[in-house]
């Protein structure tokens, strides 16, 4: 059912003009299972003005129709959501519940942003002086280059463009070449429910070539950008030296803190499957866990039984709980970050090792003793791996979660009021939840600080950083 995937460029599906393409491989098995086309400086080129063209005409088009067009590809999404959950699963690894889940969330974000467009007020201001109209009005910023990573391949395209297209502007997506084939369903329910030819356009290609080409191209007027910090930082520079608006989503490195008095069950349940959800490969998993001494055993042997319990295997199977990593490089970065911590004198308590030699299968891993100066302690892992150390203080464990330079997500859990108040106001993070993992709703605030980005993809400040604010002021005649 998988197919080769294309372009689409103008309202139209096509080949690269150069016609090269580049395999996709299903990461279950690690063989190839189609191909995608791999689009050259021509196409880019052709993406840009497609997306002039496009915002000139949408960006009239007034809200309230464009609200009833996002709202049928919201309808769209959820009428095909069986199919395009295997295809996900094909391409991404994860269990095609979890892909069902995805795409639902993804109408419910395109539901979330036409209705903001509609919304999307201006002000007046009362004038010093007699005669005087003064108006703030919103306007569209543009076309915009949005450049979205493969673990939630829909997901995280889907708030870009509808986000975009609510404001009026336009996009040319760059999609993760990882997982072509759910993002390539994803851009058809926009054109099958009737978004201009022009306003929605993908490409696909070497990514160093699609943002040095896009960024500073004089049609693009916005970039959004979900991935490592290295690499945003990078194009945060590029886009700077243009005077681009960006919205950066990046790394993390979540703290999950227990304190003595929490629910140490609902804790584990809570944590394990936030941690092993889409085998650890989410920004905002819970990755240091933090435990206050008194209840540090009892957690880690809970946590290690909950790890050791998760059925991994091909995510079409419906007993897999957990499906392999998308690619081979991650399996061999896991297996360096848990040599590296092994080296540094801590213990694995359950898993650190490949599964088998077909896909790119990694056991769930939890890890404890791990000293400071080790790579897991510092560095986003972006796997199945799970870190615990003890605490003592609350100002010790404020300080360790605060430690690094990312502030992406943070979790914490007691039974106290004042102590929910208090860490939820002393960890720096753009997110932080407290005795549960529900974030990233479409109508909540998504986003981080330091080095995990800035800008949010959710809530109501979202489309904002597609808009901006023309002041008009008019004397009366």
């Amino acid at each position: 059912m998988y197919q080769d995937v294309s372009l689409f460029v103008d309202g139209g599906w096509t080949k690269a003009s150069g016609g090269r393409t580049s395999p996709v491989l299903n990461p279950a098995t690690g063989e190839q299972i189609g191909t995608f086309a791999h689009a050259d400086k021509a196409d880019l080129e052709r993406a840009a003005q497609a997306a002039q063209k496009g915002y000139l005409a949408w960006r009239k088009v007034s809200a309230f129709e464009r609200y009833k067009v996002m709202r049928k590809a919201g309808e769209l999404l959820r009428s095909r959501v069986e199919d395009i959950a295997k295809i996900m699963t094909l391409d991404q690894g994860k269990p095609v519940g979890e892909s069902k889940i995805e795409i639902l969330n993804a109408a419910d974000v395109i539901d979330w942003f036409a209705e903001e467009g509609r919304r999307a007020y201006g002000w007046i201001i009362p004038p010093r002086f007699e005669g005087y109209y003064q108006l703030a009005i919103k306007e569209p910023v543009g076309p915009v280059a949005a450049f979205t990573p493969w673990n939630f391949p829909i997901n995280q395209a889907v708030r870009k463009i509808s986000a975009a297209l609510a404001a009026g502007c336009s996009i040319v997506l760059k999609g993760a070449e990882d997982t072509p084939g759910s993002i390539a369903e994803l851009i058809r329910a926009y054109a099958d429910a009737g978004v201009p030819a022009g306003v929605v356009n993908l490409v696909y290609g070497d990514p160093a070539e699609v943002s040095e080409y896009l960024i500073p191209h004089p049609i693009i007027r916005k970039v959004t950008f979900t991935g490592s910090t290295a690499v945003g930082k990078h194009l945060a520079a590029l886009a700077g030296q243009h005077m681009k608006r960006t919205t950066m989503e990046l790394g993390g490195h979540a703290p999950g803190i227990v304190f003595e008095d929490a629910d140490i069950d609902a804790a584990v349940k809570v944590l394990a499957g936030s941690k092993f959800r889409n085998a650890g490969q989410v920004c905002i998993a819970p990755t240091r866990l933090l435990v206050q001494d008194k209840v540090y055993e009892q957690f880690v042997d809970k946590f290690t039984a909950a790890a050791k319990a998760i059925k991994v295997g091909d995510g079409l199977q419906p007993d897999t709980r957990m499906g392999p990593l998308v690619h081979s490089r991650r399996v061999d970065a896991l297996e360096g970050f848990v040599a590296d911590a092994k080296k540094h004198g801590a213990k694995v308590r359950t898993g650190g090792n490949r599964i088998g030699n077909k896909g790119f299968f990694f056991e769930p891993t939890v890890v404890t003793d791990v000293p400071q100066e080790a790579r897991i302690m510092n560095e986003e892992p972006f796997g199945p791996l799970a870190m615990i150390a003890p605490f003592s203080s609350f100002d010790g464990v404020v300080s360790e979660a605060n430690r690094l330079p990312y502030g992406l997500a943070a979790y914490a859990f007691t039974k106290s009021a004042k102590t929910a108040t208090a860490i939820g106001a002393a960890i720096e993070s753009g997110m932080v939840a407290i005795n549960s993992a529900t974030l990233a709703l479409p109508e909540v605030p998504f986003g981080g600080v330091k080095d995990s980005g800035y800008g949010t993809e959710g809530g109501r400040e979202a489309i904002e950083a597609y808009l901006n604010t023309k002041f008009i002021t008019q004397v009366g005649v």
